[in-house]
């Protein structure tokens, strides 16, 4: 029995996006919010994401000049979710997100960058957009988090360098561009002189990117607020009275602690992408729940999908994708640990492509992580593994890097002795060392690069899509994202299926309320982020449509509870960061 009790108005379970924007939205309105992580660091996947979020409409674009052509979000909505196409929360989102971007950047610290091209990843489809969607967060000095910075969880270490985390815009523009621009050096310079005083003095990086520079900037903003933050506090159980979710038993400190929650609770725990079962269940490429590597927090193990079954919630199984894909490599680091790499734009760039394990081609590679991966798994049916082999040659391993290969002039040894790079001087030796069939390798490189010559791909179309453009190399003509494989040696690297968050979750409506499988409101119990299912409908438009629905819908849930009574109390003035 628990020997404590705590009382407040709101329990939000998870210190991610979604959880930290509900957290700050329901204090900013007077209401008394407590969140509670299961790890020992705060921010969950958010901090180990890109920190893009994808949200039509917003005041950032209007001020770029971009303005959101009258119902072609919700036309590029229904298109991509097909069947699952969820008209009251589509409409939730497209609605509210706007007015969260500008709550947010108005009364908090965070602040996002939008660039004037991005774009959709079906940008040719009905509603798709080069632009004006897509927007990242802005850097943020660690410094300005204080103490905090001990707990905010670190990013993916196989996405930095020397531990510098880079950008996702002109950061890593500069870090490709080193030793072929003057100006590019002169910053890469700064940056890691910057990084290195940085860790002379505190140990780790301040220069917060990405989704790191996310999960600080929203933290700051809980902080600013007074909303507590209690780590390594799981939700073991949650309390019902006369059919409501009233609360939850939190394990904190080795005490079960009774949290009554008046208005109620919100889960925001990751989704599942480390549960083995569910993955089982799921993911028809993991029949065991094995057969999956994920670059997300151990910590996401499906707490919140359990918790909210186990309240009569349900998880509806027939969404197309339960995950959003992405080809990712197993990795070996310097100190004796694996990791997991995801593969976002190495695949786009000229002279790269990709092979099954028959030694043939069987997708455009330069197309969204999320379907590269479906392509791979149809190519691979019937087969007892699904993978692929990354290949490219010397020029552009060099130019461009691979996977955690950086380009030239970091030396490739490491990554050759652990065998996460295999190298061929000729098209047969790299077969022979990937175990595909020689000479089907070597007439896929051949009818390649026939046509590459002439920066043409009749095969897949690699490059004729925005998305594919955009990825590759501008500099490169006449195609961005074609080159042949002509300077041996050759070069591969193995890819297997991961995700970078799960989109099978909890039923709800358009308030976030936890539906049943008659679609009846759980009282109390409300679900957003990867805990919520995606109204992407299974499918994955553009860069940021997991973290653009986490925030609006965390916003959305905010002011929902809050607008239940009338708060007694003034709502509170945020502190603003420069």
């Amino acid at each position: 029995m628990p020997s404590t009790t705590h009382q407040c108005d709101v329990l939000i379970a998870g210190s991610g996006a979604s959880g930290l924007a509900a957290a700050i939205t329901a204090r900013h309105r007077g209401l008394d919010v407590l969140v509670v992580e299961k790890a020992p660091r705060f921010g969950g996947t958010t901090a180990r994401s890109g920190g893009w979020l994808w949200v039509p409409g917003t005041h950032l674009a209007r001020a770029q000049g971009i303005e959101e052509p009258p119902g072609a979000a919700r036309e590029y909505l229904r298109h991509e979710a097909g069947t699952h196409f969820d008209a009251a929360r589509v409409d939730a989102f497209l609605e509210h997100g706007p007015r969260a971007i500008e709550f947010f950047t108005s009364k908090t610290c965070l602040q996002f960058d939008m660039p004037a091209v991005f774009p959709d990843y079906h940008a040719e489809a009905p509603g798709g957009v080069t632009g004006g969607r897509p927007m990242l967060t802005r850097p943020l000095d660690g410094r300005e988090l204080g103490p905090m910075i001990r707990n905010l969880a670190p990013p993916l270490p196989d996405l930095t360098l020397f531990g510098i985390m880079i950008g996702s815009g002109a950061d890593i523009k500069h870090f490709m561009r080193v030793f072929k621009s003057p100006e590019s050096f002169a910053y890469v310079v700064r940056r890691v002189a910057r990084h290195a005083w940085d860790v002379l003095r505190h140990g780790r990086g301040m220069t917060l990117t990405n989704g790191n520079a996310l999960a600080g900037r929203l933290a700051k903003a809980a902080t600013d607020l007074d909303v507590p933050l209690w780590l390594n506090a799981p939700v073991r159980e949650l309390m019902r009275e006369s059919g409501r979710v009233c609360g939850a038993i939190v394990e904190r400190d080795g005490q079960r602690i009774e949290v009554r929650a008046r208005r109620g609770v919100v889960l925001a725990c990751g989704g599942f992408p480390h549960d083995v079962a569910r993955r089982a269940r799921l993911f028809a490429h993991a029949p065991t729940g094995h057969e999956h590597l994920s670059p997300s927090p151990p910590a996401n193990t499906g707490d919140g999908l359990a918790l909210g079954e186990s309240a009569g919630g349900w998880v509806d199984p027939s969404i197309p994708n339960a995950a959003a894909w992405v080809p990712v490599s197993r990795t070996y680091r310097r100190d004796g640990s694996q990791g997991v790499m995801p593969h976002f734009i190495d695949r786009a760039k000229p002279g790269v492509i990709a092979v099954d394990a028959s030694g043939r081609r069987f997708a455009n590679e330069a197309n969204s992580y999320h379907d590269f991966i479906q392509d791979l798994v149809r190519a691979c049916r019937g087969r007892d593994e699904v993978r692929a082999w990354l290949i490219c040659d010397h020029r552009a391993l060099r130019t461009y890097g691979l996977g955690c290969v950086p380009p030239a002039p970091m030396p490739l040894g490491h990554h050759l002795a652990t065998g996460y790079l295999k190298r061929g001087h000729s098209a047969a030796e790299l077969a022979r060392a990937i175990d595909v069939d020689a000479a089907a390798l070597e007439t896929t490189l051949a009818e390649y690069n026939r046509n590459a010559a002439r920066g043409e791909d009749p095969a897949f179309g690699r490059g004729t899509r925005a998305y594919n453009r955009f990825q590759g190399d501008a500099a490169h003509a006449p195609n961005p994202c074609v080159a042949p494989l002509a300077t041996p040696p050759y070069y591969a690297i193995k890819l297997e299926v991961g995700d970078i968050g799960t989109f099978a979750g909890l039923a709800v409506d358009a308030q976030c309320r936890v539906l049943d499988r008659e679609r009846r409101a759980v009282e109390g119990l409300y679900a957003i982020g990867n805990d919520a299912q995606s109204i992407m409908g299974g499918n994955y438009p553009g860069g940021g449509i997991t973290l653009g629905p986490a925030l609006t819908f965390g916003y959305l849930v905010g002011n929902a509870l809050a607008d239940m009574q009338q708060s007694r109390t003034e709502a509170l003035p945020l502190k603003r960061a420069a």
